[in-house]
């Protein structure tokens, strides 16, 4: 079992932030009250009083299975080729820990009331590795390169209705950026952040890897690790700290714990449960969990009988004991959901219901649909069979049979071409918007459930198009609503990303996002 989703969050690539987790910050104790055999888990010095020093070296093992990666700012590839792309790339907004967008690169970025024309202004005195002053026009060539048919970044789907050919530019550090009429993208920096580091027009994903982020390439060799020195003129004062990362590619999660604890690697993002205890265990380790909304579920097609059955949709969620789920497919490390995602938003529908196990009416409801103990289903899923496991118990005691069907990574991580009827699934802790447009709503590129929703889908258009978050509110809750009772996504939890890093380490702390150990920029040595 992973704490992060399994399957690419579109066709080619998968890696929207890889982590996930929300509300309570730790698993145990504070670094005080642990016992001196034991690794800490706890929020880390970031939210203490320690004073973060400069200098050293820090090294960060990440999970790439067989990808060699590269270092492209808009078509990244493999988990390691995203991280990469944390310390070598700015862009004009980051994610705040709460899972909220917030200025970077910009000073200023506003839509109008229909969200179909962005005006953004840049911060002035800004600059890329090479020195050159970053300007509107590098920002108009790297949205151009983003949204490139011939590039094919799987990524431009976010920004479906761009007009990428009448982005303007106000003045040397000011654009404006256009949607099509009726088609407005309120949520364009959710949108667009996550791969969209600005790059100078100079810029070459091989031959001239240039970007604002902390930290600048010193060399790469693909599959096997990266180096990066700091940035002297990084647009955060006095960061980054370290004098330089190097990050180590790993097939999986066994070697990386390894190499963790012989001192080999400094930190590990995204480690999994079944590693908590041996990494508690060591004294020279702290583990940091993070709840996030980072979701597991189970997603039913409804091209596919039985799932084509508004009542078989029904009873399976009402068969889903979540709090057995949670407990033992997640170790714990998680909280139940709501068949709903984007819980930390704050357009969600807290007024919802929470869905509980309830079998008898589970039976009722497959009863009238046709099926009296005699369904029968496979469940796909892929090397983490554990809760695809749990809920074949929850299921056999409804009188329903799932057969579950584990195949191999690859053949998983291509599930929208698979088409299954059921098939587990997940995704990470994003808003809202964000994600209806990659899952679930108008044109969604990763849609597995096949739900096309005529009302679900006008309230999304107008939630995309209203600036106003109380009237944008209004629309996602009908939406969500909709999604709750007739949806095919069964969304029972949310899961903690834990992460591990040697005690001379700082500057990792609990965050909503899943990103702890991702935010190179922040990290330091003790000592």
């Amino acid at each position: 079992m992973t704490n992060i989703t399994r399957r690419e969050l579109l066709k080619q690539s998968g890696l929207l932030g890889l982590g996930a987790v929300a509300a309570t910050s730790l698993v145990a104790c504070s670094r005080n009250e642990a016992p001196n055999d034991q690794a800490t888990t706890t929020a880390d010095a970031a939210g203490s009083n320690e004073t973060p020093k400069k200098g050293g070296v820090i090294k960060i093992g990440v999970i790439n299975g067989n990808q060699s990666g590269n270092l492209d700012a808009h078509k990244p590839i493999g988990m390691g080729s995203a991280f990469r792309g944390w310390p070598l790339y700015a862009k004009l907004w980051e994610w705040g820990r709460d899972i909220q967008p917030k200025l970077a690169l910009a000073e200023f970025a506003e839509p109008n009331a229909d969200g179909t024309k962005w005006t953004i202004r840049l911060k002035k005195g800004l600059e890329f590795h090479h020195g050159k002053t970053i300007t509107a026009d590098d920002v108009i060539f790297s949205l151009r390169r983003l949204t490139d048919p011939q590039l094919a970044s799987p990524y431009a789907a976010y920004l479906y209705s761009l007009q990428r050919n009448n982005i303007k530019k106000l003045d040397e550090y000011t654009v404006e950026i256009p949607f099509a009429a009726g088609k407005g993208l309120v949520a364009l920096p959710e949108a667009w952040m996550s791969w969209g580091g600005i790059v100078p027009t100079d810029y070459d994903p091989i031959h001239n890897v240039i970007g604002a982020g902390p930290y600048k390439l010193d060399n790469f060799t693909p599959g096997q690790r990266s180096r990066f020195v700091r940035f002297d003129n990084f647009w955060k004062p006095d960061q980054p700290y370290a004098d330089a990362i190097e990050i180590l590619d790993f097939k999986d999660q066994t070697g990386r714990l390894a190499a963790l604890q012989a001192g080999q690697i400094d930190v590990a993002s995204g480690v999994i449960a079944e590693h908590l205890p041996l990494l508690q265990a060591n004294k020279k380790l702290t583990v940091v969990s993070s709840e996030t909304d980072a979701w597991q579920s189970f997603d039913m097609n409804l091209s596919k009988p039985p799932f084509n059955n508004p009542k078989v949709r029904q009873a399976f969620r009402l068969i889903a004991d979540r709090d057995d789920l949670v407990k033992r497919a997640l170790a714990g490390q998680g909280r139940i959901a709501n068949d709903l995602y984007s819980f930390s938003d704050p357009v969600y529908n807290h007024d919802i219901a929470q869905r509980r196990q309830d079998l008898a009416k589970a039976k009722a409801l497959l009863k009238e649909a046709g099926f009296d103990q005699n369904l029968t289903v496979d469940l796909y899923t892929g090397p983490d069979s554990n809760a695809a496991l749990v809920f074949a118990q929850h299921a056999a005691q409804a009188g329903v049979k799932v057969n579950v069907r584990q195949v191999d990574p690859a053949t998983f991580s291509n599930a929208l071409k698979q088409d299954w009827a059921f098939s587990a699934g997940g995704s990470v802790s994003r808003p809202f918007l964000l994600t209806v447009i990659q899952i679930d709503g108008p044109g969604a590129a990763n849609n597995k459930t096949r739900f096309n929703h005529a009302k679900f889908n006008d309230l999304v258009s107008s939630a995309l198009q209203e600036a106003d978050l109380e009237k944008r509110k209004q629309y996602v809750h009908q939406a969500q609503n909709i999604q709750h009772e007739e949806g095919g996504l069964l969304i029972w939890g949310f899961n903690n990303v834990l992460d591990a890093h040697a005690n001379e380490i700082g500057g990792i702390s609990p965050d909503r996002t899943g990103f702890a150990a991702w935010r190179t920029d922040g990290f330091w040595r003790r000592g």
